[in-house]
């Protein structure tokens, strides 16, 4: 495997992993890239973005298979809190999904957008726009310094 090939799977990676539930850190994979800076920093931040995206996708699949174990003693979220979930996301809608990109409370966005059924389409859309603009800014930010 080309030293390429695997700069690029390591970052889709990262993304994918810092999308999901598990703790990752794709941001930093990014910029020690983008520092060595013999890849193309579209194609990165391309990569980087459709990993992102596609572990979002998995956190909204979780959502809306999780929901139907509800009430079960191992449900790691109380009635309580998700009733709170619930009525924060309708509050704010389907534009809290902007907000996904954000460290910690993005990542559970996505979930409580499978719960609440969110339509796939729109969600792939807003967390494209929210995931894409972190990595661009990530990047810009990068050659500014």
């Amino acid at each position: 495997m080309s030293t390429e090939l695997a700069a690029y799977l390591g970052l889709f990676a990262s993304a994918f992993a810092a999308a999901t539930l598990l703790p990752a850190q794709s941001e930093a994979v990014l910029v020690l890239l983008l520092l060595k800076g013999d890849l193309p920093v579209s194609a990165l931040v391309a990569i980087a973005s459709l990993g992102n995206v596609l572990g979002s996708i998995v956190n909204w699949c979780l959502g809306r298979w999780i929901e139907r174990f509800r009430g079960r003693p191992w449900f790691p979220v109380s009635e309580r809190k998700l009733e709170r979930a619930r009525d924060w996301y309708r509050r704010y809608g389907k534009w809290s999904l902007l907000g996904s990109w954000f460290p910690v409370v993005g990542d559970p966005i996505t979930v409580l957008a499978g719960i609440l059924r969110e339509p796939l389409p729109m969600f792939i859309l807003l967390v494209s726009v929210a995931k894409v603009s972190r990595y661009v800014v990530t990047a810009g930010t990068l050659a500014r310094i």
